[in-house]
């Protein structure tokens, strides 16, 4: 899959989730890529990179979701 391809349907995806759910697991952003993991990882980081996606962490969980978003961004914007 090309990146900007894939950049394209995560978004979508994670945006219409967005109501329900603002982090996801690495394999919910596989099966939304339909690609292996290996694959997947590539593009995934990628898209941290470039900011599409922010990873987070709880230090025993790892999830990545769209910047700005969910509880977790709401009290970072509190705290400054």
């Amino acid at each position: 899959m090309e990146y900007e391809e894939a950049k394209k349907k995560i978004v979508e995806e994670l945006t219409k989730k967005l109501k329900s759910k603002s982090k996801f697991y690495f394999n919910d952003l596989a099966n939304i890529l339909e690609s292996k993991p290996r694959d997947a990882k590539k593009l995934i980081n990628k898209m941290v990179e470039e900011g599409v996606l922010e990873y987070w962490s709880s230090g025993s969980t790892s999830m990545y979701g769209m910047p700005g978003t969910g509880k977790q961004a709401a009290a970072e914007h509190e705290e400054k």
